[in-house]
């Protein structure tokens, strides 16, 4: 089949869009609308499922089809999609709420059944929609409408949650990254199994900032590590920084100082099938790793239920409800 050509403007939905002038969500949006086109997908093949919050919107947007579920059952209805129809590309958009307190029972047998579908997690750590309640990534201390003496409940890492529940694929960007934000959404539609992108996304109302120390214009270069499979993992604005490992931990060294060269300096590789490294780049406080960090080719499940599928045709008695209802003794009601 001929790969469909679109523009971006071809994936812009007629809906009024309604988020916070200054909102992150807009850059996610602009960064798939331009990131579909070059995936090679029909739009009518196309599916995005949300839950609840300001993310959830996002199906209103999009020029495909789509479905604005209820408070983190989205990985379910998700899931139902994508076996129902092995061949749709599957998008799931939710928040750090939605996924991780109300739907977090869904959200890591998601992860573990290794579905082929893509995960976009929008992380403000607030709770938005309902007006600044605190969620489970929040910080701790943080005073929102409900913590107004400061939250006391440590949060959840994205990252280690994933990887715990044996996520294959786990990528993290920044929501001002626009380039690449549409990058790793291209990566993530070739991925086979489940890819999760954590989105560290600023709320502009209620969390204005939360990220701002690793995210803003005049840090991002000396606060984040952009990792990429098979490159070294230096960062910097003078590209001077690197990660070596010193018994069980992470260090930052300096190119040129005690005789450190490039050489000594980690190579990322996001296909190794242990996690132990991946575990220490998502708990890495400083840099704050972005980009790729763990992708895992394995299993699907659509792969296990076609196999056992098979297994079972080949062994069944009845080939169809006919055989099955003539297959024993048989009467006839009269009138």
């Amino acid at each position: 089949m001929e790969k469909p050509s679109y523009t971006p403007k071809d994936f812009t939905s007629d809906q009024e869009v309604r988020w916070c002038p200054g909102c992150d969500d807009y850059v996610i949006l602009n960064a798939m609308q331009k990131a579909l086109p070059e995936v090679g997908v029909r739009r009518e093949d196309i599916v995005f499922i949300s839950g609840i919050g300001c993310s959830s919107r996002f199906p209103y947007y999009m020029n495909t089809y789509g479905m604005h579920s209820i408070h983190g059952r989205a990985p379910g209805i998700a899931t139902g999609v994508k076996l129902a129809n092995p061949d749709l590309s599957v998008w799931m958009i939710t928040g750090d709420g939605d996924a991780m307190s109300i739907g977090g029972n869904h959200f890591i047998h998601l992860l573990r059944r290794n579905v082929d579908l893509n995960v976009l997690l929008f992380n403000n750590e607030i709770y938005g929609l309902t007006k600044g309640q605190f969620s489970p990534t929040s910080t701790l201390g943080l005073k929102t409408k409900s913590s107004p003496l400061g939250n006391v409940q440590p949060p959840f890492s994205v990252g280690q949650l994933a990887l715990g529940a044996k996520a294959r694929f786990f990528a993290r960007v920044a929501g001002n990254s626009p380039k690449e934000m549409t990058d790793l959404f291209i990566k993530c539609h070739q991925f086979k199994g489940t890819s999760l992108v954590e989105i560290l996304q600023n709320c502009v109302i209620f969390n204005d900032g939360c990220f701002s120390h690793v995210t803003d214009k005049s840090v991002r270069e000396d606060k984040q590590l952009y990792v990429e499979h098979g490159k070294p993992m230096i960062f910097g604005k003078e590209r001077n920084k690197g990660l070596v490992l010193q018994g069980l931990k992470l260090v930052v060294v300096t190119l040129g100082e005690d005789g450190i060269s490039e050489a000594d300096i980690l190579v990322h590789d996001a296909k190794e099938p242990d996690p132990t490294l991946h575990h220490m780049l998502v708990s890495l406080q400083y840099p704050m790793v972005t980009g790729i960090i763990r992708a895992v080719p394995d299993t699907t499940l659509e792969e296990r239920l076609h196999e056992v599928k098979q297994t079972a045709v080949s062994k069944a008695k009845y080939h169809n409800t006919e055989e099955l209802f003539f297959s024993g003794e048989t009467y006839e009601v009269g009138a």
